[in-house]
């Protein structure tokens, strides 16, 4: 058995002799990406499994261990790894934990803490929590986030974007149920395999590719008129994640809506953006804000490639970064980037301006951000847009899936009501 060491603050240390050993749990929050992304760090010698549990027992196992005025997704994280660890059937003293830290002051860097603290408390204390960061923070001899994985990564998340929103195109109208499911198990596999091969990662590849994955989306046989396409926004892990949102992608499907995610795309470019944000308002070294620079012009010019392709089928684009900054500008300034910032309010503009006015606004219980830049903007953008058909829905241990999605019935009867009007 891997030897504990911990370092002098007391953390425990992830080791090389870990990495050999231990299986990495994984929560999932997009279950296309994240599927390649767990499949790219096995090539890399990991471990991994990603968690896809969805029961009331993982908020039950969250209360425990987390004080119920923390925010939603935090607990329902923490709930998950540690339901997993005493009822997966997992070796604990063989297990590690994967958790993200942005840097920001939101959940995403003090989940960490939030998560050793649940493990004490559970008596799972010699469980390490590994930090997936690009800033330096935590680092551990047993995981390294290289250049070339950091690179297969992006390229993953631009292609799991294209695959996620093709499919949502397709899969209301598909004539035989299931067709557009079983194209995008084939896409992630396929894909996962062109990275082990050194293919698919640089810029002509790419779009020779985003030409393929559409053509065999466009292949699928669809009937039926147009329906009511339905945007959802919010904060990142309950607009995402099944769990986080009580399957609501699959509820609109079954009340006969198109869903329509934004990507992540534009949440990574988002936030390299406000890297360089805060070199103007707070100062700091000019190399970070032009390294900074350099790479959101890069994964900008990915995501170009992939509006140019879908532009040249018979799917719908999104727009660009840059487009929808322009839209959010005399609602909130660059400095509101607390969470997803001002980003949402302009994801919720860009669907509004592409003809989606029918919109879900997912609000977590504890994101204070989250409601300002999204249940405290609705009011705004309806008198400035008085065709725009936008409902919060909060998510929380206490709110009632019924009550969800009785909300979400009166968004989409008004949103017909107005269709026929």
């Amino acid at each position: 058995m891997a030897e504990l060491i911990y370092d002098k603050t007391g953390r425990l240390i992830f080791t090389k002799e870990m990495k050999e050993e231990y299986t990495i749990l994984m929560p999932q929050m997009l279950p296309v990406h994240f599927g390649m992304f767990r499949q790219l760090l096995e090539l890399e010698g990991y471990h991994v499994d990603m968690l896809t549990t969805n029961h009331r027992g993982i908020v039950d196992e969250g209360l425990k261990y987390v004080h119920n005025d923390t925010c939603y997704p935090a607990l329902l994280v923490i709930g998950q790894l540690i339901d997993a660890i005493k009822h997966g059937g997992y070796d604990e003293h063989k297990v590690a934990l994967f958790i993200t830290q942005t840097g920001g002051g939101c959940r995403a860097s003090n989940y960490i803490h939030l998560l050793r603290k649940a493990l004490e408390k559970a008596g799972l204390g010699f469980v390490p929590v590994i930090s997936v960061n690009l800033s330096g923070f935590e680092k551990n001899p047993g995981f390294k986030l290289t250049l070339p994985l950091v690179r297969k990564l992006i390229y993953a998340m631009v292609y799991g974007d294209l695959i996620v929103d093709v499919a949502n195109q397709v899969r209301p109208y598909e004539v035989k149920p299931g067709s557009a499911d079983r194209r995008t198990e084939v896409w992630e596999q396929r894909l996962v395999r062109y990275f082990t091969r050194g293919k698919g990662m640089n810029r002509g590849a790419m779009r020779e590719i985003f030409a393929r994955i559409i053509k065999d989306f466009e292949s699928i046989p669809v009937e039926g008129e147009q329906k009511v396409r339905v945007g959802v926004v919010g904060e990142i892990y309950v607009k995402f994640s099944p769990l986080g949102n009580n399957n609501l992608e699959q509820f609109l499907l079954s009340e006969g809506a198109e869903p329509v995610v934004p990507g992540l795309t534009d949440f990574m470019i988002f936030k390299v953006y406000n890297r360089m944000v805060d070199v103007d308002i707070y100062g700091g070294k000019w190399l970070k804000k032009k390294v900074c620079g350099i790479l959101k012009s890069y994964i900008e010019g990915c995501k170009q490639d992939m509006i140019n392709a879908l532009n040249n089928s018979r799917f719908r684009a999104p727009g660009t970064f840059e487009e929808m900054h322009k839209l959010v500008d005399g609602y909130l300034g660059d400095g509101n980037k607390m969470g997803e910032g001002w980003l949402l309010t302009g994801e919720m503009l860009e669907l509004i301006h592409s003809g989606v006015p029918n919109i879900v606004c997912t609000q977590p219980f504890g994101c204070l951000p989250n409601h300002i830049v999204g249940k405290g903007m609705i009011r705004c953008l309806k008198d400035n847009y008085p065709q725009s058909n936008i409902v919060a829905i909060d998510y929380d241990p206490g709110a009632t899936r019924i009550n969800q999605e009785n909300r979400v019935k009166l968004m989409l009867a008004n949103a017909k009501n107005m269709a026929q009007a």
